[in-house]
C-alpha cells in the first residue's frame, strides 16, 4: 500500500501576522520543521499552498497550489488527495505546518487503525481532535464535491462522510500536536536542541508500512 505525505501551509496565519510558514523555529522556518517531518511519514512530500511565496524560495520539495474554489484546509486537503492520485498512491498523510513536535509514531499507528470502511483516521490528544494530521484514504477524493453540496466545509465533517476513526494519544507530558498559533506562541515553543532531535522520524519503506497497517 503506498502513500504520500503532505504539509498543508496555505493558511492565512492571521494570528501571527501573516507569513505563517517562513516564521523562523530555531535556525530554520516553520516549514522546513514540517518538511522534515513529512519525509519521515512518507517517501514522497509535496506542500500545499495558497500562493507560491507562501513556501518562499530555494525548496525542491513540489508545491501544490489549493483549488480556489473550496475554503479553507479543506482545499489543501483536495490538493493533496489529487497529488497522491497523480502518484498511485492509496492515502495521504497531511500535517499543518504549524505542529513541530509531531509525534514520530503518528503515520503508523494511524495506519494500523486502517479498515475497508474507514476513509479518514485522525489523531486525538487530550480530548481534541486533530483533523488536520489525518490519514486519509485518497478514494474519499471522489466523494469530495458531494459533501461540499452538502454546505459543509470542515475536516472533520469531511472525515465524517468518508468513514471516520479516531486513535488518542497519551499525553502525560507536552501535546506533541501542540500547533503555534501566535508570535507568543512561537516564542515560547521554540527548541531546544535535545527537544529538536527527540522528535526526528525515519523514512519508511512501503514493506514497512503495509506490514503496521497488516495488508
Amino acid at each position: 500500500m503506498t502513500g504520500v505525505a503532505v504539509v498543508l501551509a496555505g493558511g492565512e496565519g492571521r494570528r501571527m501576522g501573516g507569513g505563517k510558514p517562513l516564521r523562523a523555529w530555531g535556525d530554520r522556518p516553520l516549514l522546513s520543521r514540517a518538511i522534515e517531518l513529512a519525509g519521515g511519514y512518507a517517501n514522497q512530500v509535496a506542500v500545499a499552498v495558497r500562493e507560491a511565496g507562501q513556501a518562499g524560495q530555494g525548496t525542491e520539495i513540489p508545491l501544490l497550489f489549493d483549488p480556489p474554489e473550496i475554503g479553507g484546509p479543506l482545499a489543501g486537503l483536495a490538493s493533496a488527495l489529487d497529488f497522491g492520485r497523480r502518484h498511485g498512491a492509496q492515502w495521504v498523510q497531511t500535517l499543518a505546518c504549524d505542529m513541530p513536535y509531531l509525534p514520530p509514531d503518528l503515520c503508523d499507528r494511524l495506519a494500523g487503525a486502517l479498515a475497508p470502511e474507514v476513509g479518514a483516521v485522525l489523531p486525538t490528544s487530550g480530548g481534541r481532535l486533530h483533523p488536520i494530521c489525518g490519514l486519509w484514504r485518497v478514494a474519499s477524493r471522489d466523494r469530495l464535491e458531494a459533501y461540499l453540496a452538502t454546505g459543509r466545509s470542515s475536516l472533520r465533517g469531511f472525515a465524517e462522510h468518508v468513514g471516520l476513526r479516531e486513535v488518542a494519544w497519551d499525553t502525560p507530558g507536552a501535546d506533541p500536536f501542540l500547533n503555534l498559533n501566535t508570535l507568543q506562541d512561537l516564542a515560547t515553543y521554540q527548541p531546544s536542541a535535545a527537544a529538536s532531535d527527540q522528535v526526528l522520524v525515519e523514512r519508511p519503506t512501503e514493506a514497512a508500512f503495509s506490514k503496521r497497517a497488516g495488508l
